[in-house]
């Protein structure tokens, strides 16, 4: 088959940072792709929910087409005409006065993590190298050697250090050990409102609501992570509106590239995003226009299609009848919206052997921290597929 020569490849001359599924796939279209050697799968991992909007939607492959024909990359020496629009209509999407626009969701959160702490010295008027931003165990932020210095996976971090100081690890979901950790020199709360490479993680009711009071009360700055459960994933446009937070700054990526190119931004109001003076941060490719064209066709078509709402009603609907298989391997089946895990037992196992047989069955699920199934397909995807995919869930489920 194609494939093995494929693999071969691969594994010859890529570093070996990854294990994915063995299938090598050449073609997408809706919440459908095919391999090389022609067979179909239903997508239920969506770029870990970068294709919110499926594989290659036309709206946006139209946007792209168009600006590719115009004009791709300025650099932010000079303006565009794309960047103004699209941190326009991202503003007024999310009601926020200003986005800086970044490429990978990693670096809105290093955006992010400066923005904050430069408020932190300049506003708040905390000591200079003293700021501290408090970070829940279990995080996945990204995997630049800050981001990694704050994460509780060993893994992540061996091999890579020194880190960088600054960071206060507390348990998700503590709202207890939050508050116990601010301190005077505390100037940020970086958190995902629900973890999901940390195996679709769930915080207690009320939590949100409490640490961005808490935030409120000590003027820290709430930063939303909502690089993987925004952009209507988890059944809201932001999953902090199920506990109506409004974050300080909201870091946005992912989905907002459609899955046709990495776009992300850090989105705040003036007084934590004037704190930048140029000179102070960039990215060459940050806003460039063929990103934003891309950003704004992405946007658009999350608002106009409902997709949040989709998510809301069909996600609902799906994780009510994945409770329903009567399962010896499941433990509980948690998640919002169409993001949802099916945590398998430890005596049955890890999940890898389950995603293996549904891929067997034409279904790209992948496992996340051993034992969570994560189903996030397209939130384009209609009832009638996911009707058809609970067959071989049950049956890979319950065999």
């Amino acid at each position: 088959s194609k494939t093995n020569l494929y693999l071969t490849e691969a594994d010859q001359f890529s570093a070996r940072n990854y294990k994915p599924l063995p299938v090598v796939l050449e073609r997408g279209e809706g919440v459908w792709v095919w391999d090389v050697d022609g067979n179909r799968y239903l997508d239920m991992l969506s770029a870990y929910s970068a294709l919110n909007q499926g594989h290659r939607h036309p709206a946006i492959m139209a946007a792209a087409a168009e600006q590719m024909e115009k004009l791709t990359l300025t650099s932010r020496a000079f303006h565009n005409d794309q960047m103004g629009p699209f941190v326009r209509e991202l503003c007024e999407a999310t009601g926020y006065e200003k986005a800086l626009p970044m490429n990978t969701g990693a670096e809105a959160v290093e955006t992010a993590i400066k923005a904050v702490r430069k408020w932190g010295y300049q506003v708040k008027g905390v000591p200079e190298g003293k700021a501290e931003i408090i970070v829940c165990e279990n995080n996945f932020h990204g995997r630049t050697t800050t981001v990694v210095g704050f994460s509780s996976e060993d893994q992540y971090r061996e091999g890579f250090g020194p880190f960088t100081p600054g960071f206060v690890l507390v348990p998700y979901g503590d709202i207890d050990a939050f508050e116990a950790a601010v301190t005077a020199n505390t100037v940020g709360f970086l958190v995902e409102p629900l973890q999901g490479e940390g195996g679709v993680v769930v915080p207690p009711e009320g939590y949100l609501r409490r640490t961005a009071e808490v935030c409120r009360e000590r003027r820290i700055a709430f930063m939303g992570d909502e690089i993987q459960t925004g952009l209507g994933r988890t059944g809201r446009l932001f999953c902090c509106e199920w506990e109506d937070v409004r974050p300080d700054v909201l870091i946005v990526g992912k989905a907002l590239g459609g899955g046709v190119y990495p776009v992300s931004a850090a989105i705040a109001d003036a007084e934590i995003m004037d704190v930048f003076q140029p000179g102070d941060h960039g990215s060459t490719f940050g806003g460039n226009p063929l990103g934003a064209a891309i950003g704004r066709a992405s946007l658009r078509v999350i608002l106009e299609e409902r997709l949040s709402e989709r998510s809301d009603e069909l996600g609902a609907w799906f994780a009510g009848r994945l409770r329903e298989i009567d399962s010896p391997h499941v433990e509980e089946i948690r998640g919002r919206g169409l993001m949802i895990g099916v945590v398998i037992k430890e005596s049955s196992g890890t999940a890898r052997p389950f995603c293996e047989a549904l891929q067997a069955r034409g279904m790209l699920a992948k496992e996340t921290h051993h034992q969570v199934i994560r189903f996030a397909p397209p939130l384009t995807i209609d009832r009638e597929t996911l009707e058809d995919a609970l067959v071989d869930i049950e049956a890979v489920l319950t065999d």
